[in-house]
């Protein structure tokens, strides 16, 4: 099951597993072989969208704004450790994701088949695509942060994850299971250096925000 689209934009900020930060939109190439990856966003928004240099930085832009948002929602628990001491404070992102949402102008459409219940869309007038893919993913990201879901946002900090995401359980304490782990290994190492004086560092490192490397198309971990 698709995540939706906002949390797979927010998801482009990642570790490269080895404690350090990769971004897959920090190139075109990048940027255009994640959005043909996007099934949650509507094919009329993707379909005769390719993406140049300019669109890539209103993405990126867009990230940026959500990304503070989402340091916001989660506090005072900390954020995501990859980009949190670079981010806008949270009223210039409001006005960043608010300003992109509204380059498209939309209106509410009901639709009916004779054979199924009623559902909503949009009707857009807009004929640029990438236009449309700024707005679609501000509005995703609107509605998360106005929804139920916010409550359930959490950064995770496995050593070396820098995601954020929703919390599917009332103890889900990381992302995925093999951060868990890996914090598990943590703890373990850390309980034996206080109780035994053991030296040396724990197996695995947290994650460096210095230096955020691009990542290339054919990279698929996450």
């Amino acid at each position: 099951m698709a995540q939706r689209p906002v949390l797979e934009l927010v998801g482009t900020i990642r570790h490269d597993g080895d404690g350090g930060v990769l971004d897959d939109l920090e190139t075109v190439r990048g940027a255009n072989h994640w959005l043909r990856q996007q099934p949650g966003l509507p094919a009329a928004v993707t379909g005769g969208c390719v993406v140049d240099e300019e669109l890539r930085e209103a993405v990126v832009g867009v990230r940026r704004a959500v990304r503070a948002l989402f340091a916001r929602a989660v506090s005072p628990a900390p954020p995501s450790p990859a980009d949190a001491h670079r981010l806008p404070p949270a009223d210039e992102a409001l006005a960043l994701l608010n300003a992109a949402a509204a380059r498209e102008p939309v209106a509410p459409q009901l639709r009916w088949p004779a054979e199924g219940p009623p559902a909503a869309g949009l009707l857009s007038t807009e004929d640029d695509p990438g236009v449309r893919l700024v707005a679609a993913l501000a509005r995703d990201a609107v509605d998360f942060l106005s929804g139920p879901q916010r409550e359930h946002l959490r950064a995770c900090h496995a050593p070396r994850c820098v995601r954020y995401f929703v919390k599917s359980h009332g103890r889900q304490e990381w992302c995925k299971p093999s951060c868990g782990n890996r914090a598990r290994v943590a703890r373990h190492y850390e309980r034996t250096r206080g109780t035994a004086g053991g030296v040396g560092p724990p197996a695995v490192a947290e994650p460096s925000a210095a230096a955020v490397r691009p990542s290339g198309p054919p990279s698929t971990g996450r």
